[in-house]
């Protein structure tokens, strides 16, 4: 019987079969390095803003208060955007002619609240609470980074669902203690006295010897079980 195909058929299907598979997992390589990208997860991206307020300055500077501005991050889900009038506490005795806060004065004028561009923003499937966190001694930096060295702020994690399962599955990496959510310069003493003395304000069962065990000393204080199901923040 007369062959029908050509030799080089064999050599073309092998090719075309292993090419395929290549193929697809190149595309697959891609598309996991575009979502963590930081053009799709915005990371390192400052955006601009109706006016420039810079965190540096009111925090690092001036010493003010996450808490002044985000006045609801204790009791609520959402962290809360500060009122006109919260800015023109100050600013109606100060740089009370700037023309960069003409729109401050605008706004506190005619009432019509400044709109803010988001910088922080996960996917309206998910449920964030800042309230829980807080309360379990999470503190603002292991999600927002150092704010308080940022003239403009920007997002510094990718808000993936793989950062959020990381620090759940290991929350000792992130709690530290509650008085210190607020001071995003904070890191645990290494001193063992130090450690000691921390332990013992804190009224931690076991004295820390480092400051890892302080770490879970606290995660058992603060009795913290970090849900890892769906509907933890998939409702």
């Amino acid at each position: 019987m007369p062959q029908i195909f050509h030799r080089s058929t064999n050599t073309i299907s092998l090719v075309t079969i292993y090419g395929s598979v290549f193929a697809l997992g190149l595309a697959g390589w891609a598309t996991m390095t575009f979502v963590r990208s930081s053009y799709a997860t915005n990371v390192g991206i400052a955006r601009e803003q109706p006016v420039p307020f810079s965190h540096q300055h009111h925090v690092t500077e001036l010493g003010i208060d996450c808490r002044y501005c985000h006045t609801s991050v204790e009791d609520s889900s959402f962290a809360g955007i500060p009122p006109t009038k919260t800015c023109m506490n100050c600013h109606s005795q100060i740089w009370t002619g700037s023309e960069m806060l003409a729109p401050v004065r605008d706004s506190y004028k005619n009432g019509k609240a400044i709109t803010w561009n988001r910088v922080h923003k996960v996917g309206d499937f998910c449920y964030f609470n800042h309230s829980i966190h807080v309360k379990k001694g999470i503190g603002c930096a292991s999600c927002h980074g150092r704010v308080d060295n940022m003239p403009l702020v920007r997002q510094e994690k990718s808000l993936l669902m793989e950062w959020c399962i990381d620090c759940h599955r290991a929350p000792e990496q992130h709690v530290r203690p509650r008085d210190q959510i607020y001071n995003l310069a904070w890191e645990p003493p290494t001193d063992k006295k130090q450690l000691k003395d921390l332990g013992e304000q804190l009224g931690l069962e076991k004295t820390p010897e480092t400051p890892h065990e302080l770490r879970l000393g606290l995660v058992k204080k603060y009795e913290i079980r970090s849900k890892l199901s769906c509907n933890a923040c998939h409702r």
